[in-house]
């Protein structure tokens, strides 16, 4: 039984004829079972060469039928203007009637030789020689050669922008066939070519590669592909609607995938047939499998770090392209994690920041990584344990704890606590005038403490101007000499610590400064703990 029905007789002699490949052909007869895409091309071009020299009274109406998962569809829309009726020269085309069938097996032989070796007018090749076995092969060695772990893949495909204009081209003679014929147009759809594909495509990769394609895999293996006639295509779309095309930056042609689209939607059919032949000649040349990429998403690390360097950043600190100082706690974790996961690059964030001079003490503050495209993914506790480890014997000014992997929802946990949790820190101060132990013992009775901070002077350079106010919970105070004494806070996240301390020139207000009754400053400064329950905490 052949794989379209009688309807499509006129369709598989017009395309078959004009140089399109038989998958091309199924897809226009909206031939939906995945397994007869499958089928070696040249099978499918007899059966259709076979079809067409049957006579009509020899073929059942029927499609081949095979029960397969519902596909995706391009919906294209018919018009009834006469304008439509034209070909690319303005003329009606000459087609033959639907009861001649006396010449039907001349019209498949010729058919069968227009198709047959060559570059298919419609997907360029793309359901042709980028369906077989050895492109296939060529791919799973790229993935193969990039050492990634995964257990599934998705599959993607790039394809040349022009296929949309040649796709409606075709779709613009079929009409026109069914039209001369007297038939009713048929309101079913055709096949995507990208769904085609990768009903093909997708069985082969999944047995060359042992794993199975699965659509939300995080591992992709992407081919993108392109053809050296795109923009000669393309160029009556700019002529017709140049709104559609502006340059970009990024972009060598503006004649993407996207802006040939939105052309395609403006332009007026009979303006369409005036330009591009319908059905679409036969192109010059075969696509070109320009790109073979794969991409796995992205890992999360997280953890907590104790920072005990006084000069040490929490980022690279790098003014006017000059680095400050050799490095920073992103960079001694990152340097390890980078290598064990085998990524290309890295985004780093954590529940707040210290300034260089400032140390992190106590349970440490919370971090998260994320490292992009890696190639390893799987670790165990204890292979993580072991990179902790090893993170932590590197250096003597930072360690890091409950180092774990995370998803990526979880790390909204942690950027909830720069607002909304309390901080603890320790201060170092100096008076110009003496104290003693009593002139400082009210700091101790303090509850919830208002502040009004304007945007300090040291970060108005990066941060917005505005007045913040902020909770001092309580406080408790360390004598120490008569210049110096040590202050315990408890505070509300985003509290300028330094600047309640000496006042900032006033920008403060109330600081320790006027609190005192004298001028004040701040000589060291200590995180103890930052109250953010995350990540958790993993046994020793």
């Amino acid at each position: 039984m052949s794989p379209v029905a009688e309807k499509d007789r006129a369709v598989v002699q017009l395309l078959l004829g004009a140089g399109t490949c038989p998958r091309c052909v199924l897809r226009f007869c909206s031939v939906g079972s995945q397994l007869l895409y499958r089928h070696p091309q040249q099978d499918l071009l007899k059966d259709l060469q076979e079809f067409l020299r049957s006579s009509p009274e020899q073929e059942g109406p029927e499609c081949l039928g095979v029960a397969d998962p519902p596909c995706k569809r391009l919906r294209l829309e018919h018009q009834e203007q006469g304008a439509a009726e034209l070909n690319h020269n303005g003329a009606a085309p000459q087609l033959p009637s639907a009861g001649d069938t006396g010449n039907a097996g001349d019209a498949g032989d010729a058919a069968l030789h227009s198709s047959a070796g060559r570059v298919c007018n419609v997907c360029l090749g793309i359901l042709q020689q980028f369906c077989e076995p050895d492109f296939v092969k060529k791919v799973c060695q790229k993935v193969n050669s990039a050492d990634y772990q995964f257990t599934s893949f998705v599959f993607s495909v790039s394809l040349p922008p022009q296929l949309s204009v040649r796709e409606r081209a075709a779709w613009l003679g079929v009409k026109q066939q069914m039209r001369n014929l007297g038939l009713p147009l048929a309101k079913d759809d055709i096949v995507q070519l990208k769904e085609a594909y990768k009903w093909i495509i997708h069985p082969q990769l999944a047995e060359e590669l042992g794993v199975p394609a699965d659509g939300k895999s995080l591992f992709e293996v992407s081919v993108v592909f392109a053809h050296p006639e795109t923009d000669e295509e393309c160029h009556f779309l700019a002529t017709a609607c140049p709104d559609c095309f502006k340059p970009a930056k990024n972009k060598q042609s503006v004649f993407t995938r996207m802006a040939v689209i939105k052309a395609l939607e403006r332009i007026k059919e009979e303006d369409f047939l005036k330009h591009f032949p319908c059905p679409p000649s036969s192109p010059k040349n075969l696509c070109d499998a320009l790109e073979i990429q794969c991409n796995n998403g992205a890992v999360f690390v997280a953890g907590r770090y104790n920072k005990y360097s006084r000069n040490l950043p929490q980022t690279p600190w790098i003014i006017d392209g000059e680095r400050k100082l050799e490095s920073s706690v992103e960079e001694l974790i990152s340097e390890h994690l980078m290598a064990e996961f085998k990524a290309d690059s890295f985004n780093f964030s954590s529940s707040g920041r210290e300034d260089v001079d400032v140390r992190t003490l106590g349970n440490g503050r919370p971090f998260a990584m994320e490292l992009v495209n890696p190639r390893r993914i799987r670790f165990s506790a204890e292979e993580m344990k072991r990179l902790q480890q090893a993170i932590n014997d590197s250096s003597d000014k930072i360690q890091v704890r409950d180092l774990q992997l995370v998803t990526r929802e979880a790390i909204g946990r942690m950027k909830e606590g720069e607002e909304e949790k309390t901080k603890t820190y320790s201060a170092l101060i100096w008076t110009d005038k003496a104290i003693q132990r009593e002139d400082i013992a009210f700091l101790d009775d303090i509850k919830e403490l208002r502040l009004e901070q304007k945007t300090p002077l040291r970060v108005l350079h990066r941060r917005p101007l505005a007045v913040r106010c902020r909770l001092i919970h309580s406080m408790s105070s360390e004598y120490i000499d008569q210049h110096h004494f040590r202050l315990h806070l408890r505070t509300q996240a985003g509290t300028y610590i330094k600047e309640f301390v000496h006042g900032d020139f006033g920008r403060t207000k109330p600081n320790i400064g006027s609190l005192l009754n004298r001028t004040a400053d701040i000589l060291e400064l200590d995180v103890e703990s930052v109250d953010v329950d995350w990540p958790p905490s993993l046994a020793d």
